[in-house]
């Protein structure tokens, strides 16, 4: 089984191409180059298009923008391709590649995505629970998280990052891609101020 992941919600988006569990390729770059780094992937592992037997992505929190681009990008591949989509949380995602850490995604407005009771909430840094925060949300509010006694990783820490390869892990239902919906957990900025 080969499966193309890929997420776009939080400010580096990842890709990775997964056999069978084992990692071919990942990137880390933005989200408008989502399509170059599976381009990319293809080109570097030597698997083929044709090979592909579904595509993962990340559903959010996260921006609005990135989300949208990559459902956009997962929907017109799987149209293009005839394969079936999943969809994994951006949260989850983080979560499963720092275990027993809080994933914590820049929400904007001076608020925050994350985990409660392991469902996902919007809220401001102050309100993050106890433990090792990680993500970009953790790295722009560190110096909020740590006067709480919060742990944040060093910035280069890999675990900041939502990696593909575990969207691919966590993938369970495949199905049609239009019943992919991204997670959003607020009206979007255009809508509030109309």
């Amino acid at each position: 089984m080969l499966t193309l992941a890929f997420d776009t919600a939080t400010s580096v988006a990842t890709a990775a191409l997964v056999r069978d569990g084992e990692v071919l390729g990942e990137r880390a770059t933005r989200a408008f180059r989502v399509l170059e780094d599976v381009d990319d992937l293809f080109s570097a592992s030597g698997a083929t298009r044709a090979e592909l037997t579904g595509v993962v992505v990340g559903t959010g929190p996260g921006s609005f923008t990135g989300l949208r681009l990559g459902l956009a990008a997962a929907r017109g591949l799987a149209l293009a391709l005839e394969l079936p989509v999943a969809g994994v949380s951006t949260l989850d995602a983080l979560a499963a590649g720092a275990p027993g850490a809080v994933p914590v995604v820049d929400a904007g407005r001076r608020e925050v995505f994350t985990l409660r009771d392991g469902e996902p909430v919007v809220c401001a840094p102050q309100e993050v629970e106890a433990g090792l925060c990680v993500g970009d949300g953790a790295l722009r509010y560190r110096s909020v998280l740590e006067e709480r006694g919060l742990e944040v990783p060093p910035d280069e820490d890999e675990r900041h990052v939502p990696r593909a390869r575990f969207h691919a892990q966590l993938a369970r239902d495949f199905g049609p891609a239009e019943l992919v919906e991204p997670l959003y957990l607020r009206m979007p900025d255009a809508e509030q101020k109309r």
